[in-house]
């Protein structure tokens, strides 16, 4: 099997979504997924992955990822490793459907076949705009049934029952942001603060201890005030704070961790295993958290689950990008022995991600599996690329 043409498509109104399709000389094809500047990704995949994966043996994996190196680059989650993603989630998918199996089993088995679900309260327009990820990207205007962003900033008490109703018990919301983008992180007003606070107390005074909360801040914090917010939350018993602040300093993490009652997850920024690597040694991450798309494919979150799990961490798949995405973490969390629970957007999979894609992970009652289709399972519908507006761009 050789890979004779890659094609990416970007598809209007998703304007930080990139899909990469890798085409083989046996007629099966891949497909990957990148998310933030697709443009410049979709640039470097054709500039600098292309020639070095065209004529190639697509089930070389290592090798294949190997050849993608660059001198520079390679350290963050910039271009070259959200291209690098790509190419391997759809070269991982490339291989289940060769082998007629998932990627859970082509990755060497699975632990489970179901995983709790918690659910991040974005909306359905959600980080959708090409502006950054800023409260003026939260798509507030928005109609339909999974507003969630909208309810857990005005009606969380609600949305707790609702998301109880679908029997899922974990909410992940991000009532600080906004103070946090009017300092620069630096300081809260009481009237924020107090604010903030509201969905906490109306989660708890409606539901109790029903419901697990997830706190994301979204890396927008000083390490003062994130000390600070983290004493301030700890009557409301919840479940993980999630990137306080840029996580830049493994000496901050455990600064931090001394200061908070709830686990620390760290980072759905970070993608490589040496950064991850210096995170674990200090003893204070409570969760390893990795964005397939950013952190280096199927090939590097593995990597980075068997690291944490030499640390005793359990790791959860970050999910709030695009369908490709989603499915693949879910795969992996089918594979690996520590895996924790699974990030869904409800306003998503029950949304938009249907109308480009089949295939998707199945969730229910607050399980989620995955389909037993061949790969990681999720496809483009046949009419997408042949939509107004759509942008493929073919290297041969």
């Amino acid at each position: 099997m050789k890979i004779n043409a890659i094609e990416t498509v970007r598809i209007p109104p998703f304007e930080n979504l990139l899909w990469i399709r890798i085409e083989t000389d046996e007629g099966v094809t891949g497909l990957g997924e990148s998310s933030k500047a697709p443009q410049t990704v979709e640039t470097y995949i054709h500039e600098w992955c292309a020639p070095r994966l065209i004529g190639t043996d697509p089930l070389r994996i290592p090798e294949r990822r190997a050849s993608l190196e660059a001198y520079l680059g390679w350290g963050a989650a910039g271009v070259e490793t959200r291209a690098a993603s790509a190419v391997d989630i759809a070269l991982w998918d490339i291989v289940g459907k060769a082998q007629g199996r998932p990627v859970a089993d082509a990755l060497g088995g699975r632990a489970r076949d179901e995983i709790r679900t918690y659910n991040t309260c974005a909306g359905s327009g959600y980080m959708r705009k090409a502006i950054g990820q800023r409260s003026s990207n939260y798509a507030l205007d928005m109609t339909g049934d999974y507003e969630d962003l909208d309810a857990f900033l005005n009606r969380a008490d609600e949305l707790a029952h609702s998301l109880l109703e679908e029997g899922v018990t974990g909410m992940k919301i991000w009532p600080f942001d906004t103070a946090a983008e009017r300092t620069g992180g630096r300081d809260i007003s009481p009237e924020e603060l107090a604010r903030a606070l509201e969905p906490f107390e109306k989660i708890r005074g409606a539901v109790g201890d029903r419901m697990d909360i997830m706190v994301e801040f979204h890396s927008l914090w000083s390490l003062p005030m994130a000390k600070r917010l983290a004493r301030i939350l700890a009557e409301y018993d919840t479940y993980w704070h999630e990137d306080p602040f840029r996580l830049d300093n493994p000496a901050d993490v455990a600064d931090y961790a001394a200061h908070c009652e709830s686990w620390v997850c760290v980072s759905e920024t970070l993608s490589s295993i040496h950064h991850f690597r210096e995170m674990l040694a200090t003893g204070a991450v409570g969760v390893a958290m990795f964005d397939l798309g950013w952190c280096g494919g199927f090939t590097d979150a593995k990597k980075i689950a068997t690291l944490a799990e030499a640390w005793k961490v359990p790791c959860a798949p970050h999910d709030c990008t695009g369908p490709v995405g989603y499915a693949a973490g879910s795969q992996l969390a089918m594979h690996i022995p520590n895996a924790l629970i699974m990030e869904s957007v409800r306003a998503f999979y029950k949304g938009w991600y249907n109308d480009l894609v089949t295939g998707l992970p199945i969730v229910k009652n607050g399980m989620l599996s995955i389909p037993e289709a061949p790969g990681h399972g999720v496809e483009l519908l046949p009419d997408v690329l042949k939509r107004d507006g759509v942008m493929v761009r073919r290297s041969t």
